[in-house]
């Protein structure tokens, strides 16, 4: 333990973050129909209901907040245009 440690971390930051970002958008979506992430601000309270009900509904919360964007959010959506 002479030396002077090297540490490296879980991820590194990319180099180039605007080709970093794009690389993501490039992806067909045959490969990962769900590539972007969402996160949002809940309540602990909020949160423990929606997984109560997905559960209850045998589904992942990923799953279940899935289908009730898309159907609040269609693809014929005006506000999209």
């Amino acid at each position: 333990m002479s030396g002077e440690r090297i540490r490296r971390g879980f991820a590194s930051r990319p180099t180039a973050p605007e080709a970093w970002i794009k690389a993501s958008d490039a992806r067909s979506p045959a490969d990962n129909p769900y590539t972007a992430r969402l996160t949002i601000d809940v309540t602990p309270m909020l949160r423990g209901r929606i997984k109560v009900t997905a559960f209850q509904r045998g589904l992942t919360v990923a799953d279940m907040l899935r289908t009730l964007l898309e159907r609040e959010f269609p693809d014929d959506f005006e506000g999209a245009r």
